[in-house]
């Protein structure tokens, strides 16, 4: 069975473009692979945080995945800096890793825009733990979308380096896996623009621990143009928040885009918003409703993170101490 390894920033709410593109597929996931499932907070202090609001949001992540059917018994579910392996690991390859390699990476540039100067050097190396967050468990395959899948090639370039660099066959090579089914959900306000949970506006998203009633007023207020649905699916194309509404549609219900136009096609947009309101709910609310019912429980959620980090640090502990060892540490 191979071992896949994930992350996810325990930072905001998480919102359906999380769930859609990564959480639903962890859960899938689950039935043929030995699961490592990371909150990974030190990534997320890359940016400045609010020391409480990140306890907090923690103990959030790990409730939504809970309720969304994550296994914390079969599989293994912890906080990032509980682990030492992943910072001491990273260190090492922050020195395999080559700052050409680093000025490459389009999400740093991204992210940083013209005042680059002012970011945080965890930022820039960001990619170097996360192959070490990877390789720290001799992982062989991640699930990733189109926007880390660049870092997944560095990983693989920094585990080479490293076998080549000390004469060892040492870490293994690491698959992208792209599960089936993965979306990309746009925001509702912006159909150009990934829905995302640090936007300003909480009506560009819907968020996993949203009622009935959020949901409706959400996808009313949702941006959409004056023209019919299409009943042709390649008319979308031109149109980015009539497609993203129908993808979310057609992903939930498990429909294709050209089911959901054969049914709604040609017609306007109040009606389908009502139906993409129905899927929503019934896929939405229950989550909601148990991962508040986990919030008021903190103490069992902090229990499952201390026993999920126990058991990653009984696999990484031998893998990294072997890497010191390897580069000339006196152990």
């Amino acid at each position: 069975m191979q071992r896949i390894f994930s992350g996810i920033q325990p930072t905001g709410i998480p919102q359906l473009g999380n769930y859609l593109g990564a959480i639903r597929n962890w859960v899938a996931l689950q039935q043929d692979h030995e699961c490592i499932f990371c909150l990974v907070d030190l990534h997320a202090i890359t940016v400045w945080q609010d020391p409480e609001a990140l306890r907090q949001q923690t103990l959030a992540q790990t409730a939504v995945l809970l309720a969304a059917g994550i296994d914390p018994k079969a599989h293994i579910l912890f906080n990032q800096s509980a682990v030492s392996a992943h910072a001491r690991l990273g260190w090492i390859f922050n020195c395999v890793s080559r700052l050409g390699w680093l000025n490459r990476m389009t999400q740093f540039k991204d992210k940083a825009g013209k005042d680059r100067e002012n970011h945080s050097a965890g930022l820039y190396i960001y990619p170097n733990l996360m192959a070490a967050d990877i390789l720290a468990y001799k992982a062989t395959r991640v699930p990733v979308g189109d926007d880390q899948r660049q870092h997944l090639e560095l990983a693989n370039d920094i585990a080479q380096k490293f076998n080549h660099d000390y004469g060892v066959d040492f870490f293994p090579a690491i698959e992208a896996l792209i599960p089936a089914g993965a979306a990309r959900v746009m925001s509702l306000r912006d159909g150009t623009k990934k829905m995302s949970k640090s936007d300003p506006s909480a009506q560009s998203r819907i968020e996993m621990t949203d009622d009935a009633d959020a949901i409706a007023l959400k996808i009313r207020r949702a941006k959409t143009d004056p023209e019919p649905l299409p009943t042709d699916p390649a008319d979308l194309q031109s149109r980015p928040e009539a497609r993203n509404l129908v993808e979310i549609y057609a992903v939930l219900s498990g429909m294709t885009v050209a089911d959901v136009l054969a049914r709604h096609g040609g017609t306007g947009f109040g009606p389908f918003k009502a139906a993409l309101t129905d899927v929503l709910v019934a896929a939405v609310t229950p989550i909601g409703a148990e991962t508040r019912r986990l919030l008021d429980a903190p103490e069992h959620l902090q229990a499952v993170l201390r026993e999920g980090a126990a058991r990653a640090n009984a696999i990484a502990e031998p893998i990294v101490s072997e890497v010191e060892r390897l580069v000339g540490f006196l152990k």
